[in-house]
């Protein structure tokens, strides 16, 4: 009982065990919030690569695709011995390109961006995840498309009649003549577009939203977004088709925006119909890719992987998990998250270090005290319990004020950030990077439970040494000089 009182009456009478404690506080909290955020990123990073593909991809390096059929395939893969455990499978076609558009009006200034052009059948993509819950207006639609609405309609048909009261060819000045140039984003001709094609329309585009809308940073240091593309707009598409490499384009016209809040792929994917590109590119109705959905992905995903291979065994043919395609940046994430963890943990080792000096000095000053409890009786091992029990009890309150600071700060995170960027009058957190409305945040209980565990045990071991001086001082030699 006597350990006890002695180890309450230090912690309340000795104003350098504040500092200890306020040192093992800042190391836990510090901890547990960067360990929330880095989870919270890498959580929403892991659900964004995953979401850009299916759980299995099965693709070619053969620009004309699959010899077979994509119904022949699907059947094929369907039939095989992973069968049973695949819920779902849409052929895809994905490969670079340009686009071109004139930025916000018919007239607008001329904008190319390098695209990668993906090939789909909407609903079939939807049915395989990580499509329809990241468009904007067809947003969790189960059997989303690329039919226009009737504004884009409506938008389209206004551009039209604006175009054709402008001369086509427009006048340009040029070393000081004029010169009539072709304008390189034609109108939407359906003739042109509907060639070979079963039925006769206009065809939707699904670009990514960051393609869409531009955002920079006016003179007052304020985020703006301006819509570049408006559902109706038309952008020229250019990329290669057959055997030779020969360039080809089509025209299409925004149907909706693709938002998946990762600028790498807001700023480059653009999803059209797959026929159309299929027959854009000369294709045969071929197809480059098979999106496979997994019934239990962590259950199957490597009995359904090597099945695919033994049924697709040729040089040019990938059999991949979407971690497979995602390996080098996970990893990356990983070790990132591993080598901060073990950086910050030094501010909980620079509190171990604080106890180890304060206790030291502790000891020097209680030589007497220590000599009369060991007079009165008190073993060595009694002693000794003392100083690791002030230890444990400073790393206990200092790991308790630490968890609850870093729980309300990563509570609070968005508004502090708000705060701190009206303060310095820079952005903490740069949303034009990651597309993200806030700090993403999730708290592992797990996490938190080993950082206090850590913490307790760097207090109580930087507590051994002076706690075996004091266990091995004599009682005689403690009392000599008194």
């Amino acid at each position: 009982m006597y350990k006890l009182l002695l180890c309450g009456r230090y912690l309340r009478t000795r104003y350098l065990a504040f500092v200890c404690i306020v040192s093992v506080m800042l190391g836990v909290a510090t901890l547990i919030v960067v360990n929330a955020v880095m989870s919270g990123f890498s959580t929403k990073l892991k659900d964004r690569l995953h979401g850009s593909v299916s759980d299995v991809v099965v693709d070619t390096d053969n620009l004309s695709g699959f010899p077979d059929p994509p119904d022949a395939l699907v059947a094929k893969v369907l039939a095989s011995p992973a069968g049973p455990r695949i819920a779902a499978v849409t052929p895809t076609v994905e490969v670079f390109a340009i686009m071109q558009y004139r930025g916000g009006r018919p007239d607008g200034p001329l904008i190319t961006k390098p695209v990668r052009l993906i090939g789909i059948d909407p609903a079939g993509r939807a049915a395989v995840g990580g499509f329809s819950e990241y468009l904007v207006r067809q947003n969790g639609h189960p059997a989303p498309s690329f039919d226009l609405t009737p504004d884009a309609l409506r938008r389209h048909d206004a551009n039209k009649r604006e175009l054709e009261r402008d001369d086509p060819l427009a006048v340009k000045v040029r070393d000081g003549g004029a010169v009539r140039l072709p304008d390189p984003v034609p109108p939407p001709d359906a003739a042109v577009m509907n060639d070979g094609m079963p039925v006769a329309k206009l065809y939707g585009a699904i670009p990514g939203y960051a393609l869409a809308h531009l955002r920079y940073t006016n003179e007052g240091g304020k985020l703006v977004e301006e819509t570049a593309l408006y559902p109706g707009d038309a952008v020229t598409i250019t990329t290669v088709g057959g055997e030779t490499l020969r360039p080809v384009s089509g025209t299409f016209l925004v149907a909706d925006y693709l938002k998946t809040e990762m600028s790498e792929y807001d700023q480059s994917f653009v999803y059209v119909p797959l026929e159309q590109l299929q027959a854009i590119r000369g294709m045969g109705g071929r197809c480059s890719a098979l999106q496979i959905k997994l019934k239990d992905y962590e259950a199957d995903k490597a009995v359904v992987t090597a099945e695919l291979q033994k049924l697709f065994p040729y040089r040019d043919v990938r059999v991949n998990t979407w971690e497979d395609q995602q390996g080098p940046l996970l990893q990356a994430i990983d070790v990132e998250r591993g080598i901060l963890n073990l950086l910050l943990f030094m501010i909980v080792g620079v509190a171990g270090f604080s106890i180890l000096a304060i206790f030291t000095m502790i000891v020097s000053e209680k030589y007497r005290d220590i000599g009369v409890m060991k007079a009165l009786g008190a073993s060595s091992t009694g002693v000794m319990s003392i100083f690791l029990g002030y230890g444990l009890l400073l790393g206990a309150v200092g790991c308790a004020l630490g968890t609850a600071l870093g729980l309300w700060i990563t509570a609070n995170i968005n508004a502090i950030e708000v705060a701190l960027t009206r303060l310095t009058g820079r952005s903490v957190f740069p949303r034009d990077v990651y597309y993200f409305k806030d700090i993403p945040t999730n708290v592992d209980p797990v996490v938190v439970g080993l950082v206090n565990a850590g913490a307790v045990v760097v207090a109580v071991v930087f507590s051994l040494l002076p706690a075996y001086r004091a266990a091995r001082l004599h009682p005689v030699r403690a009392l000599r000089f008194e």
